[in-house]
């Protein structure tokens, strides 16, 4: 058995998982209203639900190619393209939680609920992606290694 098997199956699953992610946003875009459900929430601007959508179906694809031959360099480079892609994509939306929780609607400074409810779910597909993503650390350090 490879030792990169289990790597394959997982970005497999994370690649599949992200393209239908790509997807939904470009869908949810092209139809003009967000979507909300559960912990998920998809936007709707041109910005962050277009070309956000571009990139995580990019990610998505890069996954999907990059699982071929995982233990050759350019795969694997692949696989850690289409991560930094959900990464990038991630931080955005985590540094605009930040920026939306610090003005309140009544002063200048939001009260401590309101900076706190800002971070409850439901979350962008991004955020979702982005524990699943840094599994591919785990795959450097182990590349460095051997």
């Amino acid at each position: 058995m490879n030792k990169y098997t289990i790597g394959k199956i997982y970005f497999g699953v994370l690649g599949i998982v992200t393209l239908a992610f790509g997807v939904a946003e470009l869908v949810v875009t092209a139809g003009g209203d967000s979507f909300s459900w559960s912990i998920l929430e998809i936007p709707n601007g041109i910005f962050r639900g277009g070309w956000g959508g571009v990139i995580i179906l990019s990610a998505g694809s890069f996954y999907l190619s990059g699982i071929k031959n995982l233990s050759e360099i350019h795969q694997f480079s692949k696989i850690v393209m289409g991560s930094i892609l959900i990464w990038i994509v991630a931080g955005c939306d985590i540094f605009a939680m930040i920026t939306e929780s610090i003005p309140g609607e009544e002063g200048w400074f939001n009260s401590l609920e309101g900076f706190l409810e800002t971070y409850a779910p439901p979350y962008p597909p991004a955020i979702i992606l982005l524990p699943f993503s840094l599994i591919v650390i785990y795959y450097i350090y182990k590349r460095k290694v051997a």
